[in-house]
Order: structure tokens, then sequence, then C-alpha cells
């Protein structure tokens, strides 16, 4: 599908980082690719103060929270385990967009880092670093091509998001050393591994298309499978409704 002059415009969450001695803002390029595929416009969004929040949604049709650093387990009460790696000002940034964008029942999708901080920013917890704390013999961020589909994902029939993806198990990529721990109260789990780990959520409203997924969808794109694909259309269908 092509951008045309009124194709719905969506905000993409970044982060900062020093790269060649300068600090710059960055996002993955697999996630606007995929935005553009499914016909939208992603408009990158930088770490920026709380206040921005209203601004940065007003004139935008969806919201999507990405991939990246581990969310802060000050923000859900926990002392940090040694693996843990922090972006404050993301977190702080990314947190008032989710909270803004549920206020507004703005279509959102929140991917891998974006599901957990959305968790946190609704009120749950994270398990901090599954090989240690939560031992599984599923390698949930193995080493090797970010497109290759590593475990199952088995999904409630009756969930939004199995009929955003066309299908009730799929097979994903992974990359990751967190999950969700106790559950918001906001927040419906729809998907899991077969170890248990939490690999997709939606929102308990009705009203509020959202979707969190613990893969990362954008690099499954080109994939034979469609079901990647299929996520990013819903969320266009929810964008082109929201404008």
């Amino acid at each position: 599908m092509s951008i045309t002059p009124g194709s719905p415009v969506v905000a993409v969450t970044a982060t900062t980082e020093l790269i060649r001695g300068i600090p710059r803002v960055r996002v993955n390029a697999a996630y606007t690719e995929a935005l553009e595929h499914v016909g939208l416009v992603p408009l990158v969004v930088p770490p920026l103060p709380t206040s921005a929040a209203h601004a940065v949604l007003e004139g935008v049709a969806g919201l999507v929270v990405t991939g990246g650093e581990d969310v802060d387990p000050a923000r859900y009460g926990e002392p940090a385990h040694p693996t843990v790696e922090v972006h404050e000002g993301r977190d702080e940034s990314e947190i008032a967009l989710i909270v803004e964008a549920h206020r507004r029942r703005l279509p959102m999708l929140a991917i891998c880092r974006g599901i957990q901080v959305l968790n946190v920013a609704l009120g749950g917890t994270l398990v901090q670093d599954i090989p240690s704390q939560s031992p599984t013999t599923i390698d949930h961020n193995p080493r090797g091509d970010r497109d290759s589909r590593v475990h199952e994902v088995r999904l409630d029939a009756d969930s939004r998001l199995a009929r955003a993806l066309g299908t009730n198990c799929l097979s994903t990529n992974s990359s990751h050393h967190q999950a969700l721990a106790r559950v918001s109260d906001d927040l419906r789990v729809s998907a899991r591994s077969e170890d248990g780990v939490i690999e997709g959520v939606e929102s308990t409203d009705p009203d509020w298309w959202m979707l969190g997924v613990q893969w990362h969808p954008e690099e499954l794109m080109q994939t034979a499978e469609p079901w990647d694909r299929n996520l990013f259309s819903a969320f266009a269908r929810a964008a082109i409704r929201q404008r």
C-alpha cells in the first residue's frame, strides 16, 4: 500500500544513543519501513518531557512504542537486577505518551520493550531477567538473525490479537531478556509462549484499539507467513478509523 497525501500519520518512539561520538536520536528502520508498507506515515518522536505528550499525540492517528532498553525497575518499586540497562528520559517520555494515548483511546501498537513499558505505565511489573529469575527451556534472547522464527506463541482464539494476526498459533522471532510479571488490570493477556512467558496483551477496554507483542513483527514483514503483515495492516485500519 502506498503513502498518499491523505495517509494517516502515526507517532513512533525513538531512543537516543552516542553514535560516532555524537548523541543522536535513533530508531531501527524496520519500524518505519513496516509502517510505510501499510500506508502509514511514521513520525519519529525522540524522548521528550512529559509535558510534550499532549502536543505529540494531538495531530496523529496512532502511536507505536518500539523496542530498546530496559524499563527502570524503580518505576515499579524494585531494585535493579545487575543485567538491567535503563534510559530514564525514554521511560519518562514513553510512559507519558502511553497514559495520554490511553486517555484519548488512540490506536496503539507496543513492541518488545513497548509491551513492557506499557504494562509498567498502567501499574504492572516485570520479570527483570528471565534466565536468572524465571528459568525456561526456551531461549528468548538467542543470537542470530532477527528475522528467524525461533519459538511458538499460542493466542486466545477470541482475542483482538488473534483476529489481527489471522491465526491462533504462530512462530515468532525473539530478542528480550525481560517479560511481564504482574499484569495491569487494564490489560488482558492474549498470547503466551509454551513456557508461559507472556507474548501478547490487549486493552480490556473495547473502545481502545491497543495491542502489545513481545516479539519483533517489524522484522518479519518479508517472511512467507502473513501474520506480522496482518498485524501492521490491522493497526493501519485502526489508524484510518481514528483519523
